[in-house]
Order: C-alpha cells, then structure tokens, then sequence
C-alpha cells in the first residue's frame, strides 16, 4: 500500500522510526510528515494563528520525509494538499504513531495527538490506523532522562510492536470502506511479544480528575497528571484490560456513532 505516516512525539522519535523500517520492511510505500518537535496531548487541534513551515528532512529511510512545525493534523493536511511528489500514486491510507505510552480509555482518546492525526485521515476520507506503545511508568520516566533513546528492553518491545503494526495495519486499512469516518485504535502491551493475541475492545470508561496543581505565588499552573477512576460496565471488554493481560487491543471509533 501507499501510506501516509505521522506521529505526535515528534520526527526524531524512535518509536516512530521502529514503524517506518517495519512498514518499509513488509514493502509498503510511504510519505512520511512527522511534526518538527513533541505534540502530544494535542488531539485533532490545527495551527489557525501563524503560517507553517514544511521542510524536507532526511532520516535515512529512502522515502519522502517532511518536518512540519505544526501539529499532527497540519502534518496530514497538508502532506496530502501538498508534499506528495509529483506522479506518485494516491495515498491509499494514514497511520499515526507508534506514540510514546497508550492511547486507551475516553480520557486518552479524546486527548490524544496519535488519534488525532489518524481522524485527520479520516475527514479526508481515507482509512486510518493509529498505534500505542504502553510503557510502565518507571520505564517511561527513565526515556524521558534519557532524551528519547529507549533502553534495551523497550527498544526490544517497540520493533515487535512495530512488526505487528507493519501485520495488523494495512488488513485493516484495506478492509475499511473510503469515507468511513473510521479509525483503528490499536495498543500495544509491555512487554509484546511474537504471538501477542488481537483482542477486540472497547474504551474503558475513564474520569480523568486534576491535571493541574494549585496556583503557586505568581498564579501559574503546571502540570499534575492524576490518575482516573475506571466507570465502565464489568461485561465489557476494554483497552485498558486487554493490554493489562499482554494482548493488543484493537477498538474500532467509528465517529458516525457519535450522536447515536
């Protein structure tokens, strides 16, 4: 297939470059518009108030590769507007990730750069995947002081991850209807293995609280992640368990839904 890639963690991420080779790899053709600098948590925003900047950038995978200063939305706009070359075929379908942590549960999805790229695919009309690394927080603390470079045993896990990404991915894609206003929300358990099983799910139902600490002396707010309460009904079977239990889930977001 002709695919379209992006993320939300940025061009130079890891997690994203393990896909591009594991694509690459299972012989696809990709267009790569990656945002020039982390957007996470930035759900489907577009960049109204100032002009972008798209530049080519070369990452040593041997396909079209574009920086855009914007956020993972602009990146699929206007990849698909603008940067694909000259007589090449039509993208046949986006995938966005693999994202830094999971995307699972209401709190997440909704919020989510990953996703929200994905759904920019979508509104174009075309079949999109977006993909989640879960990552024990101990471990995500020590990528983060590691300035993005993963250790051994997370490495290891993101390139199966992403070969069962460059697997799962493009079946789905090829099974979803143009103009379906579907995207595929997978996520990935830690540590994945070579048999990890599919599991079909859906988003746990999540309150997410504070995310914000109290004012300091000159009125500023920073950031305090506080975990969420669980809501969901116990008969359903949810991302949040699935990849508990070491499978990846797979939930379905049908935005035609929304209303029903």
């Amino acid at each position: 297939m002709h695919l379209l890639v992006t993320n939300d963690d940025g061009l130079d991420s890891v997690f994203l470059h393990e896909l591009v080779h594991a694509l690459l790899a299972a012989g696809h053709r990709l267009l790569v518009a990656a945002p020039a600098g982390e957007q996470s948590w930035i759900g489907a925003a577009k960049t109204r108030h100032r002009p972008l900047r798209s530049l080519q950038a070369d990452r040593g995978f041997g396909c079209p590769t574009w920086s855009v200063d914007g956020t993972p939305s602009d990146c699929v706009n206007i990849a698909l507007a603008h940067l694909l070359p000259a007589g090449a075929p039509a993208i046949e379908g986006v995938v966005s990730g693999i994202n830094i942590g999971r995307n699972t549960s209401l709190a997440f999805i909704i919020a989510s750069g990953t996703i929200g790229g994905a759904w920019e695919g979508a509104l174009h009309g075309l079949p999109a995947v977006a993909l989640s690394q879960d990552i024990p927080m101990p471990a995500f603390a020590r990528l983060r002081e590691a300035g993005g470079k993963p250790e051994p045993e997370l490495h290891a896990t993101v390139r199966l991850s992403a070969q069962h990404a460059a697997r799962i991915a493009p079946e789905l894609l090829a099974q979803t209807p143009p103009r379906s206003f579907t995207v595929h929300n997978l996520n990935f358990p830690y540590p994945a293995h070579p048999d990890s099983p599919v599991r079909r799910t859906v988003p746990a139902h999540n309150i997410l609280p504070r995310l914000f600490a109290p004012a300091d002396a000159d009125g500023v707010h920073r950031f305090d992640f506080t975990p969420g309460h669980d809501l969901t009904p116990p008969e359903l079977v949810t991302d949040v368990a699935a990849v508990a239990a070491g499978a990846i889930s797979h939930t379905v977001l049908d935005y035609r839904r929304l209303g029903h």
